[in-house]
């Protein structure tokens, strides 16, 4: 089967509590409405929402050889997803996270780095890995054995045989730009969310953090700036800023990895650029309607009608 796009990078297990108040002391326990296990990660979130959105999809990370693992390798096959580049190691953890999810949508996490951190792609796997005709690496921050030159080198064979790249981090600080320096000539749309992308560029506006990544190569540069909406800048100056949808929030897991699903949906329904810009941040509001990454999407029609009808908010200022 051809696959759509090959979603590279961080896969990890969430388990997710709301609404929480507080951590009760000492041995003491406190009732919540609801528990969920949930694909995460900023490849694993992105690529269950892709599929359900309606898109075949590749799955390439890394799990451990515990329950974890089986729980997140029967969830993506359960998507449709294609599982077979997802490897398995022994001798360490499925990553995964624990969030505490304020009646706010705050999301305080408690992470434990495990198979993610040992991920690499060997060179006999790039044939099938590099298929598809887009290619989204997720995850950056948290991928210490890709992270680097590896990533580079994946990125730059991506580009020589025609790929559209796509690419999210995580875990920005201010040793993150070390990591990115040499991928930015490899990337056609560079989707962090405003907060990553000014702490690395250190610059303070919109236009100046998107001038940052592309005179280092992006050619386009499309932020997720939360409550204010979203941006997309190009290399050749194109600019256009939408306001979020006006939705009640439940919690804000996965909106980022929504955006980046919507996006690259559009880009293989080949939207135009505002409409594209839109079906984004539809993908990321539903998944802030409920409880996890995967919450609120549950198909491309549906997805598509949500940005039809849904109010947005007005434009501060």
């Amino acid at each position: 089967m051809q696959h759509d796009v090959s979603v590279i990078g961080l896969y990890i297990l969430d388990i997710l509590g709301h609404p929480v108040d507080h951590i009760p002391p000492g041995g003491e326990v406190d009732f919540i409405d609801q528990i969920r296990l949930t694909v995460a990660g900023t490849a694993g979130g992105t690529v269950v929402d892709l599929a359900k959105l309606g898109l075949h999809c590749m799955a390439v990370g890394a799990v451990g050889d515990d329950e974890k693992a089986d729980f997140v390798l029967d969830s993506l096959s359960r998507h449709g997803v294609d599982t077979q580049q997802m490897q398995r190691l022994t001798g360490v953890p499925t990553s995964a996270s624990i969030l505490n999810i304020r009646r706010n949508g705050d999301r305080p996490a408690l992470h434990q780095r495990g198979a993610s951190d040992h991920f690499d792609l060997a060179d006999d796997a790039l044939e099938a890995v590099l298929a598809a005709p887009i290619i989204h690496l997720g995850g950056t921050g948290l991928l210490a054995k890709l992270d680097g030159a590896p990533s580079a080198r994946l990125l730059a064979e991506a580009k020589r045989r025609g790929r559209t790249v796509t690419f999210d981090l995580l875990g920005a600080n201010d040793g993150t730009i070390d990591l990115l320096t040499d991928l930015f000539p490899h990337i056609d749309y560079f989707m962090p969310s405003i907060e990553e992308a000014r702490l690395i560029s250190g610059a303070s506006s919109t236009d100046a953090t998107a001038a940052f990544f592309i005179d280092k190569g992006v050619r386009q540069c499309v932020f997720t700036l939360g409550g204010e909406g979203a941006c997309f800048i190009d290399h050749r100056g194109e600019k256009l800023l939408q306001p979020a949808f006006d939705i009640q929030v439940v919690d804000t897991t996965g909106c980022g990895d929504a955006f980046d699903a919507g996006f690259i949906t559009a880009l293989h329904h080949k939207m135009d650029l505002a409409t594209a810009l839109g079906f984004a941040q539809a993908s990321a509001a539903l998944v802030a309607t409920g409880l996890g990454s995967d919450a609120g999407i549950t198909s491309f029609k549906d997805t598509l009608a949500f940005m039809n009808t849904t109010n947005r908010l007005p434009v501060a200022g």
